[in-house]
């Protein structure tokens, strides 16, 4: 498959994301998404002023999309705030018919919902409000995406992962992105972020459940760079951008050295204060590892999470893949 397909390239970007940032982004998308509007029990709507990625995304031919997350009043993903929605009566129409209102308002392009920790007692009322909010958007001509956790089977214990039904929401949406990333983590041990064995296992169930003309692949923009030793409920690794990454390592004189197992950059470092470090990140070799997946399985595209920092190494290695579709 030498030819550059045209794939659908989502990225997500918060409207604290710099103007010179954001142009950098744009010829690259697709589609972009506002993170976050945010919802009441209810079914209000909770907006965001995100101005400021709406139109120069439209002027680009970039479809803004509403990213609507269930983080609650303390920035946290809440399962139980999907379920006192789900069980007040009239709430989801309510919350739909507000959806509709700021998409036309707006002149928004469609959006994404991200309901993370779905109680595993919610998951088929999380699938039915799915199907329910496509069919409205879509007949007002709006398009639907559903962000879904990165499982590899269909029992997979876990909060993260229960309430999302990858057959039942892949049937209901236009598209699903699925999170594959995050395995390494602020709060946990050092890790790639995405390593690719993980991505190709959720790519693989995601297929046998979902068209994978429908399925757009997470890929991160970012690292982290962990003290060491790692202390459980202790440690706290800070988030690097890649580009950043880089360039505390030249600045240091340290060679960057690459896992071919998992397919990505790490280093090791020791502090001015004699405190070593390790850091995992991302660069061209490991998003073209991903991409490379994207061919071999046919998918949709991918979703960037997120835009809010340059990498335009990484933005090139796009570019020379595929021809990003535009709206």
């Amino acid at each position: 498959m030498n030819e550059k397909e045209t794939i659908i390239v989502n990225g997500y970007a918060y409207p604290t994301i710099s103007p010179d940032t954001l142009s950098a982004w744009l010829p690259a998308l697709t589609l972009v998404s506002s993170f976050s509007y945010g919802f009441r029990p209810d079914g209000s709507l909770i907006d965001l002023q995100d101005e400021n990625i709406i139109e120069p995304a439209r002027a680009a031919g970039v479809g803004g999309l509403m990213a609507l997350t269930s983080l609650d009043e303390n920035d946290e993903f809440s399962g139980e705030l999907v379920r006192q929605l789900f069980e007040t009566p009239g709430a989801p129409e309510k919350l739909v018919d507000n959806i509709l209102n700021t998409l036309r308002t707006k002149d928004l392009f469609g959006v994404d919902f991200d309901f993370e920790y779905v109680l595993a007692q919610n998951r088929d009322q999380y699938t039915d409000f799915i199907a329910y909010a496509a069919e409205r958007c879509n007949e007002a001509g709006f398009l639907v995406t559903v962000a879904l956790a990165p499982k590899i089977s269909a029992d997979q214990k876990g909060q993260l992962y229960e309430g999302h039904d990858y057959h039942g929401i892949g049937q209901a949406a236009n598209f699903v992105l699925l999170m594959t990333y995050e395995w390494g983590y602020a709060y946990g041990p050092p890790l790639p972020i995405a390593p690719l064995p993980a991505v190709r296992q959720v790519i693989e169930y995601g297929v046998s459940e979902i068209p994978a003309d429908k399925i757009l692949m997470g890929i991160p923009n970012y690292g982290y760079d962990w003290m060491l030793p790692f202390i459980p409920g202790q440690s706290r690794a800070r988030k690097i951008s890649n580009t950043e990454a880089v360039l505390q390592a030249e600045r240091l004189g340290i060679e960057i050295d690459y896992s071919e197992e998992f397919e990505a950059p790490y280093y090791y470092y020791t502090d001015s204060n004699g405190q070593e470090h390790v850091v995992w990140f991302e660069n061209e070799r490991s998003w073209q590892a991903k991409f490379n997946l994207v061919k071999e399985y046919n998918l949709a595209g991918i979703s960037i999470w997120n835009i809010v920092d340059p990498f335009p190494a990484g933005q090139a290695v796009l570019l020379n893949n595929f021809y990003p579709l535009k709206v």
